[in-house]
């Protein structure tokens, strides 16, 4: 029997339509189709399960209110991936203040200008990513908590390109930033990252 095309089939972009057209209940399919990768950033980068679903909540609650207005130049999900990475920041920064432990020796942040000098920054070798290297929860965990001693740019790129698998042209939309510096921070976070782990004897 042919009927009308089921919602869970259409696409970003007809959601999007149909939002404007004042059909505000799709937005309970874009929460319902969003929601798990928006957590897994958003605990990615505070390593706190409360925080993340607040951030989570925060993200549709400004989504839902900018959406009338949103133009897709950029894809939904790039979209609400830059919501959340924000929110996030903002409350792993509010946590800071609160007076959160931060290991300074892998605190210092890496200047865009230092980073873009070299747009032509070879590709990082992601066979070495330490989830690769080693698997089980207890492995997840400490890279999770691996993610948390990076400095914030580092960190939040290596989220979106080893948790959520962004393209660096995705990251680089995301976060306003040149596909050189998206690679030369994935580099960079590769290289901490699996310094942070051995110094936690994981690998």
């Amino acid at each position: 029997m042919a009927g009308k095309k089921n919602i869970a089939q259409r696409s970003d972009e007809e959601l999007v339509a149909d939002f404007k057209a004042g059909k505000v209940e799709v937005f309970d399919e874009i929460v319902d189709r969003y929601s798990a990768r928006l957590y897994q950033t958003s605990y990615a980068l505070l390593s706190d399960h409360h925080d993340a679903e607040e951030v989570v909540q925060d993200t549709f609650v400004r989504a839902y209110r900018a959406l009338p207005n949103f133009r897709g130049d950029s894809s939904l999900s790039t979209w609400l991936q830059r919501i959340a990475t924000n929110l996030s920041r903002n409350k792993y920064h509010w946590n800071r203040r609160r007076g959160a432990e931060v290991n300074q020796s892998l605190s210092r942040e890496v200047s865009d200008m230092e980073e873009g000098r070299n747009e032509e920054v070879a590709l990082p070798d992601e066979t070495r990513v330490p989830d690769r290297l080693v698997g089980g929860q207890e492995t997840e965990e400490a890279v999770y908590e691996g993610f948390d001693e990076l400095p914030d740019s580092v960190r939040e790129t290596m989220v979106l390109r080893h948790i959520q698998e962004f393209s660096y042209e995705q990251i680089a939309e995301a976060l306003h930033c040149k596909v050189g510096t998206v690679k030369s921070r994935i580099a960079r976070g590769r290289d901490l990252l699996i310094n942070i782990l051995k110094k936690h004897e994981v690998v």
